[in-house]
């Protein structure tokens, strides 16, 4: 009995309405959240697993087959049907468009893949929200449409792999019931109009964008660690450029667009170095969490800006929307993925460190003979202090103590050791391959190129000859001073 019911349960993840069901279905006049429902419907009959009812043409079959994605078999077996049925067709392309109208784009566009909270527990408890508790689908919204209809792994995937002609073949679908054959200019004027308000779509939403960019650089707290005057700094110029960018009536064949265009994007790439800028001040002067959660979630609306950018600007160029289609759903599945969550919180994390490491790093790399000579000194006098605390570590288990009063005693000693080590300046060789091991690293990002490997062999040649420095700084103190002992304890040792 329990086999059978979970047979039925795993059967029961695949069921769905036949394609003929669901084109039936289709009604441009049906309330939204019908309308919704029916959209997340046929997402899922293009997902479900295997090809029972799917007949495409012999030729389609086997180029099909050879494509590494199932759904793009049915998406043609899709369009195949609805050309072979214009009465389908037209109420298919109804429908869809209906939708795309009546759900507000500007949540996708905008707020998708961008953290709501500073805080690492609240936007995790935000995002396990959202997984076990999915919007509704009689919201006007398009971003809870794409958290309803894209929920697969890989559905980014199989979308940006879509070719050319099967997208071109959907857009004639979708177009259907448009072009009227008795009355041509009428439907003409109907694409047009179509099409203008997509574009208005995307404009709207880089208009959005740019605001909430411009809000963040010119807050106090990214303001006050940047250098300039305030009207001269990218973010104060950004709402002209886009206001000049998005006249009406620009044409984008002229040449004050490709201007206007440029200077637009050069007015983003200066939102970057000024967002570079506040991480040197950060450095400095000291990290802010909530100045980095403003200044990481401006980097992803200003990588947002320039996709939507492109897909504004070349609206025609192969592949563009479908690119534009999975990123969304990327951003989508990301937004709700604790896992992703947690790996760029750590992989950021391991970079802090790494970086300031290998910043801490470079004070024990010598590159001529003054640094040489001053590791030495600070290796000797890091030699001297171990020494001490090995006498004093004998002393110690002289004494014959209780074994918790003597294990407190050599933590305090060696404790008490390294920080007079630090604060002195002084250097011990078993710990400084600990630093300088992030500062080599560091320079691999560059060996690609010839200077790079330069630069990298001689910062390696410089960090052995440290590294024999301070070895030798601390033996210079250690073997004379033991050499001197009448003798030890058989259990004595050096800290390392």
């Amino acid at each position: 009995m329990l086999r059978n019911l979970f047979r039925k349960w795993r059967e029961s993840r695949n069921a769905s309405l036949q394609l003929d069901a669901v084109l039936t279905a289709a009604d441009p006049d049906a309330p939204l959240a019908d309308r919704n429902r029916w959209l997340i419907e046929l997402g899922f009959w293009i997902r479900r697993d295997g090809m029972a009812g799917v007949d495409v043409d012999a030729g389609e079959r086997a180029e099909g087959i050879a494509r590494s994605h199932r759904e793009h078999v049915r998406m043609r077996y899709l369009v195949q049907v609805l050309e072979r049925h214009p009465d389908w067709a037209e109420r298919f392309g109804a429908t869809v468009r209906s939708i795309v109208r009546d759900n507000d784009p500007t949540a996708l566009f905008c707020d998708t893949g961008v953290a709501s909270h500073p805080g690492f527990v609240g936007e995790m408890v935000h995002r396990l929200q959202a997984r076990f508790l999915p919007p509704p689908p009689n919201r006007s919204d398009m971003a809870a449409l794409f958290a309803l209809l894209f929920v697969g792994h890989h559905d980014a995937e199989w979308v940006e792999a879509l070719d050319d002609e099967l997208l071109a073949r959907l857009a004639r679908v979708l177009r259907a019931g448009m072009i009227d054959a008795g009355q041509p200019e009428a439907g003409a004027r109907s694409m047009a109009r179509y099409w203008a308000a997509l574009e208005q779509m995307l404009s709207t939403s880089i208009a959005v964008l740019v605001s909430q960019v411009r809000a963040t650089g010119l807050s106090q707290a990214v303001r006050s660690r940047l250098r300039g005057r305030v009207e001269d700094t990218p973010f104060y110029q950004l709402d002209a450029a886009i206001k000049a960018l998005c006249e009406p009536e620009l044409a984008r064949t002229d040449d004050a667009f490709g201007h206007r265009l440029n200077y637009f994007r050069a007015l983003l790439d200066g939102c970057h170095a000024a967002a570079q800028q506040v991480y040197a001040d950060l450095e400095e002067n000291g990290v802010s969490v909530e100045v980095v959660f403003q200044i990481e979630r401006m980097k992803v609306q200003l990588a947002r800006i320039e996709l939507l950018l492109a897909a504004w600007v070349e609206p025609g160029r192969p592949g563009m929307h479908a690119h534009l289609v999975a990123e969304l759903i990327r951003s989508t599945q990301a937004r709700r993925s604790v896992s992703d969550l947690a790996a760029a919180s750590f992989a950021q994390l391991a970079r802090r460190v790494v970086e300031r490491s290998a910043e801490t790093g470079e004070h024990y790399i010598t590159r001529d003979r003054k640094e040489y000579g001053e590791l030495m000194r600070a290796a000797a006098g890091g030699g001297l202090i171990t020494v001490a605390t090995v006498y004093l570590k004998f002393l110690i288990y002289g004494l014959h103590l209780d074994k918790f009063i003597e294990g407190l005693l050599a933590s305090f000693n060696y404790a008490g050791s390294f920080l007079a080590i630090h604060f002195a300046h002084f250097t011990l060789a078993t710990k400084q391959p600990a630093m300088t091991g992030p500062a080599l690293a560091h320079r691999l990002d560059a060996v690609g190129r010839p200077k790079g490997r330069e630069v990298f062999v001689d910062d390696t040649i410089a960090m052995i000859r440290s590294n024999a420095a301070a070895i030798f700084g601390n033996l210079a103190w250690c073997f004379p001073l033991r050499s001197r002992s009448n003798g030890s304890p058989t259990r004595s040792s050096a800290p390392t």
